[in-house]
């Protein structure tokens, strides 16, 4: 009677230990977040600061807040078409840097000599910010719109491509002499070992660029004057004094990057190997 009392209560022992962790998951990262909203506040109210306190924030910005969906025409719009407008640039810009970058990094990756050629010249490029090219690309492009592209896509490139390069430098020599054995046509090699060696480094610098180019979001839409995006509401908000507004929209930033990295993480589980991950 008592060992089946004790095999009858073992599930619900392991369901209510779950159900505390989960709890204490959600729970200590709000204590966190109320405890530093509690010290801003208490700074702004101590401090001599123009910057305002996180109530200050939401009495000014709660149409913002309770309605981001509105749209009055122009660029009077809710936070979530300005973010949306904003994913859209990020997506073009991204997905040609992807490209690019996975094509240019397996070429740079196989081929020695033009790796000694580039190398330097990446290394330079790459610590070029983000607002650095914004003047080039006017110069270069003559139009916003391409402009703004060019920035997300020049920022995005390199870490996609070095990592590439990095992976395919690193497929063991094993599988290369296996391939010269087999005499493995060249296609048949690219996707049977080459992509599956380099997908974890491809991947890696694909959660690494599209962190960055939501970072270049801010200086791509300071181009291009109004115009529906994040970027360029932050900027027009910071000219009409309008701190709030953009403390409201610099969460929104932190939020719609951290959900871009957990989905480049969840598509990296659904296609690579638990051996690779």
């Amino acid at each position: 009677m008592t060992i089946a009392r004790k095999q009858f209560n073992k599930p619900s022992f392991i369901l209510d230990k779950k159900l505390k962790q989960r709890l204490d998951d959600i729970a200590t990262p709000l204590g966190t977040i109320l405890v530093l909203l509690l010290i801003w506040q208490l700074l702004t109210m101590i401090l001599p600061t123009d910057l305002p306190g996180p109530i200050k924030v939401v009495q000014e910005t709660w149409v913002l807040i309770l309605y981001p969906f509105f749209d009055f025409g122009g660029t009077n719009k809710g936070l979530f078409w300005q973010v949306l407008s904003s994913l859209q640039r990020v997506a073009i810009g991204y997905s040609f840097a992807a490209v690019v970058g996975i094509g240019l990094g397996i070429l740079v990756g196989l081929n020695k000599r033009l790796s000694k050629g580039l190398d330097p010249i990446f290394n330079i490029l790459r610590t070029v910010p983000p607002l650095a090219w914004v003047p080039i690309a006017l110069a270069a492009l003559k139009q916003n719109q391409p402009a703004a592209l060019f920035v997300i896509f020049i920022t995005a490139i390199w870490p996609i491509l070095i990592n590439t390069a990095v992976g395919v430098r690193q497929i063991p020599q094993d599988f290369n002499n296996v391939a010269q054995v087999l005499q493995l046509p060249r296609t048949e090699y690219f996707f049977k070992i080459l992509i599956p060696s380099a997908l974890p480094y491809i991947f890696t610098g694909l959660r690494i660029a599209i962190g960055l180019s939501w970072l270049a979001i801010i200086a791509a839409e300071i181009v291009m004057s109004g115009i529906v995006g994040i970027g360029f509401f932050i900027w027009n908000a910071y000219q009409n004094s309008q701190i709030s507004e953009i403390i409201v929209s610099l969460v929104y930033i932190g939020l719609v990057g951290w959900l871009l990295d957990s989905l480049m993480a969840w598509v990296q589980t659904l296609i690579l190997p638990q051996s690779q991950r």
